[in-house]
């Protein structure tokens, strides 16, 4: 790692997969019980001899050798690290002569434990995990085949719904414009040509597989494969303690689709909107990629019961997966991982889903003709869709009001149209403010707007937002030259650059 690179950790700061350890007077258990949660997430770098602000301090150069040759003996040692690994630690100097030891942690493939306690990645933090549930879902997230692929070989065409296999048909062919290889099979034949029923090359083991009693098994067979399969739809509007409307829907998810696009359009208000001179139903476009998502890419060998929740000022889905990765997904760093190949492809066929990684990106472009706002995609162990919602916004009605001059708006709102220092929930009601900052950047702009020397840790406190976001938004401000940082990383603060003409000319209005 050459220096430039390190200085540019240093400065964004610890996150999920960025680690500093003072290691003054050595390696201290919580080096090792963060190389296992690294092992066990998604890997990352630590640094030692760098204090949690960045501050560089160094190891002692002379022990530094032994230092390492300490780190390999540990992380070899079975009675400490199991299973072992070896890793390649490397010793960097930096401007001021100071030594710095950087341990690269790639993900493994294995779930690690050291002493005996097994350790996973949250946020910046490593944390404890006990519960049989939570180990099993890490084993889940490290394999290499794709648990919808598992064969039943006591399963027979008696345990499926058939008599979906018409209906299916006649969508495929619609879907694909009038005609679709499906339309001339038997019922095996098109079984097989969906991949619902294979043979497993390591066992020998043939049959249907899980994709196959998960899209069209009848009710009982799926009660007896996943036990614990269940997607729970909820509003909660008025009676937010408990729900306004409830439906617990087990089925089939063939079925399922239709009764949880029905729950939505029976929950949430059909907007007027027109797509060139079309009427296109926002309502039905988002519901439809939501609930498709959700039912498509979850992990059904987990416990966790899939939600979807309708409240006053949002909705989302949140579902157990096997993640590759974890964070917010957004547009630019959309990266599409199937999570089950054979299912998605089988929804593709019928028209319940499109191409891999369409839904994101419709859902980002219809969200804001809906509410006014974005989605959030948050991947992980859980894969949550959340669409903010808001009843009163209409898109007609704020295309007519954005079609003032940015004069008029000015003339609205006085001084405060040319400043960051106004009151943000106006300036959105007359101005796509979205284009200077989003609401996690404005609710921290807020807060450093009242009290300048606000450090990470209160600013995490007040806003709910975790402090590996925070780390990225912080340096996200700063290149939009909306935040200044006066000062040191300890005794510095943040000033809110107010001048309009400097922001205009970087692009920020």
């Amino acid at each position: 790692m050459d220096l430039k690179e390190l200085h540019a950790i240093l400065t964004i700061g610890e996150t999920a997969a960025v680690e500093f350890k003072r290691c003054g007077n050595g390696m201290e258990s919580d080096t090792y019980e963060t190389v296992c949660s690294f092992l066990n997430r998604f890997g990352g770098d630590i640094f030692m001899g760098v204090q949690d602000d960045g501050t560089v301090v160094g190891v002692p150069e002379k022990a530094a050798p032994d230092m390492v040759k300490n780190f390999i003996s540990v992380i070899s040692n079975p009675a400490l690290f199991s299973p072992t690994i070896y890793l390649t630690p490397e010793i960097i100097r930096d401007e001021q002569g100071h030594s710095i030891i950087h341990v690269h942690i790639p993900p493994s493939a294995e779930v690690h434990s050291y002493k005996k306690v097994v350790y996973d990645r949250v946020d910046d933090a490593d944390v404890k995990v006990t519960a049989t549930g939570a180990i099993a879902q890490m084993y889940i997230r490290k394999q290499n085949i794709f648990t919808e692929k598992k064969i039943y070989p006591y399963a027979r065409m008696d345990d499926l719904r058939l008599d979906l296999l018409p209906k299916i048909r006649i969508m495929a062919q619609n879907h694909a414009g009038g005609q679709h290889p499906w339309t001339s099979l038997n019922d095996q034949e098109l079984l097989k040509s969906a991949g619902l029923y294979g043979r497993d090359i390591a066992t020998g083991e043939e049959g249907y597989n899980l994709a196959a009693i998960m899209l069209l098994g009848k009710d009982d067979v799926i009660l007896n494969v996943a036990p614990t399969y269940v997607t729970d739809a909820l509003v909660r509007k008025v009676n937010v303690d408990r729900y306004d409307d409830r439906e617990i829907i087990k089925t089939n998810l063939i079925e399922s689709y239709y009764q949880l696009l029905e729950f939505g359009r029976k929950n949430l208000p059909d907007k007027f909107f027109l797509e060139d001179t079309v009427n296109k139903s926002l309502r039905n476009t988002i519901v439809r990629e939501m609930v498709s998502n959700t039912l498509m890419h979850r992990e059904f060998s987990s416990s966790y019961t899939a939600k979807f929740v309708i409240e006053k000022e949002r909705m989302y889905v949140e579902n157990a997966s096997r993640a590759s990765k974890e964070g917010v997904i957004t547009v630019e760093n959309l990266e599409p991982n199937p999570k089950n190949p054979t299912i998605a492809a089988f929804f593709r066929n019928i028209g319940y889903a499109d191409q891999l990684g369409s839904g994101v990106r419709k859902l980002f472009k219809y969200s804001k003709f809906y509410s006014g706002k974005d989605p959030k995609f948050v991947e992980g162990d859980v894969f949550r869709i959340i669409v903010p919602l808001d009843e009163m916004y209409s898109f007609d009605y704020s295309q007519n009001l954005l079609g003032a001059t940015k004069e008029n708006i000015s003339e609205t709102l006085g001084d405060k149209g040319a400043t960051l220092e106004c009151d943000f929930e106006t300036l959105e009601n007359h101005f796509e403010t979205k284009e200077i900052v989003s609401r996690e950047e404005e609710k921290i702009l807020l807060l450093i707007k009242e009290n300048p020397f606000i450090t990470q840790q209160e600013l995490k406190k007040k806003t709910g937002i975790s402090l590996g976001t925070i780390k990225r938004i912080l340096p996200r401000l700063q290149e939009k030259n909306v935040l200044v940082r006066e000062g040191g990383k300890r005794f510095g603060k943040w000033l809110i650059n107010t001048d309009k003409e400097n922001r205009e000319r970087h692009g920020q209005i």
